[in-house]
């Protein structure tokens, strides 16, 4: 009997500090709103719901545990109870991340992870979840997935792009460990198993067209993109290069100042690279800070999966006229998050910023138009590599190129 009192005293201290935890959460949103709106109180409205979900989650967890047969994880109902909390935003890209989910983030950003190795983004039309590309070298590369494949389920469970974050982190997983997808490709389905490893990813390729073209191929813009992006147009040019073209076809994008460090390469010191604004209307304006150190003619191939920084990238350089566009019309991720890593470890992912173009374009949801629109046949589109002879977008640039001086 005195075994039985001191469980329910326990469980209903762990109740009581889920409370606090959750209602601290939602404290330092009120007080961050508080601040960001030049100190209006926010009224008795925000105590209210604070008091209201306190009351709720005391209800719920009350029921459960005089009723739920099974094992109570109070930790698994913490970030359970945080993740439903920050997903009823709405916001695909807003996500909250346990410590687990952080530190393998991090060591994505670092350059390496374990999983199957694909780029993803949110079909917007489908609301699904579409394969950007596979990573070189990956378990998805090898097992046949291909740009252009929608995720339906994973493991046996149907998933949609309301659930592009949640998905993705299911994919991950350990070393040696196995993951079912069902893939939807062309109106057919495919299943395929896939063993987690290791990936290493390289994010630039480069090679020489025609004895004087360079070519760089960025595939994110994750990690230390930048200084290497500048390494190996350094390569390039002592090779003779005297023309370029950088491809972020399939780039679904990564860290903005990667971005704007590779637009200052290109552009004029004090060139507008980027202008940003927050929920309040608050202008921030991105310029490059040196004269540029590659001068020569550029042309820059785009597609409908280029996104985010890419689309940064592809406006800095086509607003400033530093580049000839050539493809098809960008993504239309418009939207700036801000990656905060908590105290105990987890993170939240915030949408903070719309941004546009130094002309003042609108990105989302609408995208950049290419200067010269060529379109990919459509039994290359699903290729994650293409020969150069049958790449028209590729032989496109080549030609405009040799126009230009």
């Amino acid at each position: 009997m005195e075994r039985n009192t001191a469980q329910k005293i326990y469980k209903w201290i762990m109740l009581v500090l889920i409370i606090i935890i959750i209602t601290s959460l939602l404290t330092a949103f009120a007080t961050y709103q508080y601040l960001t709106n030049g100190g209006r109180i926010l009224g008795y409205q925000k105590a209210a719901s604070l008091s209201g979900l306190e009351y709720t989650l005391s209800r719920f967890r009350s029921e459960l545990e005089e009723k739920y047969i099974g094992e109570i994880d109070d930790e698994e109902l913490i970030n359970g109870a945080i993740k439903g909390y920050i997903s009823a935003l709405g916001d695909p890209y807003t996500t909250y991340y346990t410590k687990e989910e952080m530190d393998e983030i991090m060591t994505e950003t670092e350059g390496n992870f374990v999983g199957i190795g694909i780029y993803m983004t949110l079909d917007k039309e489908k609301n699904a979840i579409l394969v950007i590309k596979p990573m070189e070298n990956s378990p998805a590369e090898e097992a046949g997935i291909i740009a252009g494949d929608l995720i339906t389920k994973v493991d046996g469970v149907e998933c949609s792009g309301d659930e592009l974050e949640e998905i993705s982190n299911k994919i991950k997983g350990e070393a040696g460990t196995k993951v079912t997808l069902e893939i939807l490709r062309d109106g057919e389905t495919k299943t395929i198993e896939l063993t987690r490893r290791k990936v290493l990813i390289s994010r630039i390729t480069t090679k020489v067209i025609n004895d004087n073209i360079g070519y760089i191929a960025i595939s994110d813009f994750d990690g230390e993109c930048a200084n290497e992006f500048k390494t190996k147009y350094e390569e390039l040019s002592k090779k003779g290069i005297e023309k370029l073209i950088i491809d972020i076809r399939n780039n679904g994008g990564g860290i903005v100042d990667e971005a704007t460090k590779i637009a200052d390469f290109m552009t004029e010191k004090n060139s507008v690279l980027l202008i940003t604004k927050d929920k309040n209307e608050n202008e921030d304006i991105t310029k490059s800070k040196n004269n540029p150190i590659i001068k020569m003619p550029i042309a820059l191939l785009i597609n409908e999966y280029s996104a985010s920084a890419s689309e940064i990238l592809a406006g800095a350089l086509k607003d400033n006229e530093k580049a000839v566009l050539i493809g098809t019309k960008t993504y239309g991720k418009g939207v700036i998050q801000s990656l905060h890593r908590l105290s105990d470890g987890s993170g939240l992912k915030i949408t903070t910023n719309e941004y546009y173009t130094p002309n003042r374009n609108v990105i989302n949801k609408v995208g950049i138009e290419p200067d010269i629109e060529v379109e990919l046949p459509d039994e290359l589109k699903s290729q994650s590599e293409i020969p150069e002879e049958k790449d028209t977008q590729l032989q496109k640039a080549i030609e405009k190129l040799k126009e230009m001086n």
